[in-house]
Order: structure tokens, then C-alpha cells, then sequence
């Protein structure tokens, strides 16, 4: 399945702004230093650098920002092909996205350690990535090039997909149900009726039965709310009617004034903090989800005008830290304001 590109994808992203955006990712997917580096290793001969083991997705701080950033510098040269920087983009990807790099990055998720590290979220975005490369003339070699490591990462998230019985509902990077979103978008936007069927699955498993959410929310960490996120799943398996009942039922009082901690941004003391960067990403993130509720549920339903007033008082909230604030919130919160404003293959 392939989407053809029209103005209305670049959403309200101007052109200026994506140059900044594209810029800063080929910086970061480039810059080895400062790093987040996390293995499981047995010996010092093993504390090697992350380029050593990770020579395709070794910047932006940490593999999945790497990763993520890959897709945004890929994203925006589809949307905005004759962007100044353009070239210098397409050297680096031509660079990094090689069929021996991603050899050696296949090879490591063939390790016992590949069987959880950076599941599900690291795993999510490489999909999207992939479907991305694979929806653009232009991206051919580098998604047939990624092809091993992408094999790999389907089959460790089929068999974790096959084994879980909970989801995790936290509000970073191990939350089941945004990685479950983006393994959907990217598995029907590339035609993988296993993947597909299996991420429905275990959408529908994981949350159907959830009834009067009873979270805490915000913590000072999140950068994705568990109960937006889970909302912003269930709309992408179930029919407007569907999920109209399920969120009255999920949410039955959304309008109380408990719930104002989700309608209103979150204040964002200290972006520069990555804690604080968290927070920033929060109100991005809550963003396309209101949006997206306020899309599936049919017109008349009591919750549309509510969210859509969530979805217009968080969207400025977030912008305003993408640039500006340090590498802690740099090499990362532009994919997520992207994200938002263009979009992804199918979200």
C-alpha cells in the first residue's frame, strides 16, 4: 500500500521550519557523543563503542532516538524534496543506511540480549522507518539495504506479541500501546497481513475490557499519556460506533474537572532537563492523540468539541521547545513535532 504525497500531508509545517528540523536530524543521527549507552555485557572486552555494535542507528544519544531521527530525515525529504540541506541529507542516509552495517545490527538482535533491548518502542520506529523507505522511490536501496535488521525486529516483535498477557502502561518508552500504533500504521502501510493481524490482536486483548481508567496522570517523566495513548491505539481497530462505546466506557467522565490534567498542557519548568524534555514531548503527543479521537468518533458524539479544544491548546505548548533547549531535547522532540504535523504513512 502506497500513499500518493498531496499539500495537505505537509500539515502546517512550513518550509523554514523543516529545514531546522532536517537539519538538526542529520546532525544528531550523526553525532556519536554524548551517548546513552545500555547493554547487558559480560566482560570489559564487551564495553565497546556504540558505533562498534550499532554502526548504522549509533547517534542521536540513544539507538531508538537514532532511529527515529533516521525517519524524520526521510520523512521530511519526501514531503520537501528541494529543501536546502537536502543534499547533505541524502549523503549522510546514503552513508549510514548500508547493507553491511545493518548486517552487523541484524546480528545483534540474533543475541539473547536482541530479544528485549529496545522493545517495543526502538522497535516501533525502525518498522516505521521501513515502511517509510519502502513508500518512496528514492528510499528503495536504503530500505533494501535495512532489510536483515528489519526481519529480525518483525520477528522478535511477533514473538513478543505472541507471548504477552499484559500491556505496559507507562508513559515512556515501554508503553505497549503507542508502539502497537505505530507497528499497525506501519504494518498495513507496507501490506503485512501477519504483522498487522497480530498487533490487532494484541490491541484488542490488552485493552478492549478496560473500563473507568483510573490513572495518575502526569508523572514527571512521561512524554506519552497512557490513557490518550491507549485511546489513540483502540481508534485504529475499531469502527467510529465501536469506539465511541469503548471510550465512554474507558473514560465515562472525561468532562469532570479530574480529568483537566489531560485537557490542559502540562507546564514545562525546566526543558533543557531531559525529565523536563519528557514534558515537552507530552503535550505533542497528546496532540495527535486528541486529534485523532476527535477524528474517529462520529460527529455528534459528546466528546468531539472537548477534544478538539485539547487538541488546539496543547499543539503551541509543545512547539515552543523543539529548538533551542539543548541535545537533552534536541536529539529527539523534533520527530515528535513532526509527527504530529505531517504525520506518518497512516496516522
Amino acid at each position: 500500500m502506497r500513499r500518493v504525497i498531496t499539500a495537505r500531508d505537509t500539515g502546517g509545517l512550513d518550509p523554514d521550519t523543516a529545514r531546522r528540523l532536517l537539519d538538526t536530524a542529520v546532525a544528531n543521527i550523526q553525532r556519536e557523543y554524548p551517548v546513552h549507552w545500555v547493554h547487558l555485557i559480560d566482560s570489559a572486552e564487551q564495553l565497546v563503542p556504540q558505533r562498534s555494535r550499532h554502526p548504522v542507528f549509533a547517534g542521536s544519544f540513544d539507538w531508538h532516538s537514532c532511529v527515529h531521527q533516521t525517519w524524520l530525515a526521510v520523512r521530511l525529504l519526501r514531503l520537501f524534496p528541494q529543501l536546502r540541506g537536502a543534499d547533505l541529507a541524502l549523503s549522510t542516509l546514503n552513508r549510514l543506511l548500508t547493507p553491511e552495517g545493518a548486517a552487523v545490527e541484524a546480528e545483534f538482535f540474533a543475541t539473547p540480549e536482541g530479544e528485549f533491548w529496545e522493545r517495543p518502542y526502538g522497535w516501533a520506529w525502525l518498522l516505521l522507518l521501513d515502511a517509510e523507505l519502502r513508500a518512496w522511490p528514492e528510499g528503495t536501496a536504503w530500505a533494501e539495504a535495512l532489510r536483515p535488521l528489519v526481519k529480525a525486529v518483525r520477528a522478535r516483535w511477533l514473538t513478543w506479541l505472541g507471548l504477552a498477557r499484559w500491556p505496559v502502561r507507562v508513559g515512556t518508552h515501554t508503553n505497549s500501546a503507542f508502539a502497537l500504533a505505530l507497528g499497525l500504521d506501519a504494518a498495513r502501510a507496507v501490506g503485512d497481513h501477519d504483522l498487522e493481524t497480530a498487533c490487532a490482536a494484541a490491541t484488542r486483548r490488552f485493552y478492549l475490557a478496560d473500563r473507568d481508567y483510573g490513572g495518575f496522570e502526569p508523572s514527571a517523566a512521561d512524554f506519552l499519556s497512557p490513557a490518550l495513548a491507549e485511546a489513540d491505539l483502540l481508534r485504529r481497530v475499531l469502527s467510529a460506533d465501536e469506539f465511541a462505546a469503548w471510550l465512554d466506557a474507558f473514560l465515562p467522565d472525561l468532562t469532570a474537572p479530574r480529568w483537566q490534567v489531560l485537557r490542559a498542557p502540562v507546564p514545562v519548568d525546566d526543558p533543557a532537563d531531559p525529565h523536563g524534555s519528557h514534558l515537552a514531548g507530552l503535550a505533542l503527543s497528546r496532540t495527535w492523540c486528541w486529534r485523532g479521537v476527535a477524528e474517529s468518533l462520529p460527529a455528534d458524539h459528546r466528546y468531539v468539541a472537548l477534544a478538539r479544544e485539547a487538541e488546539a491548546a496543547h499543539h503551541g505548548a509543545g512547539w515552543r521547545y523543539v529548538f533551542g533547549f539543548g541535545y537533552a531535547a534536541e536529539h529527539w522532540l523534533g520527530t515528535f513535532a513532526a509527527y504530529l504535523d505531517v504525520g506518518a504513512l497512516t496516522a
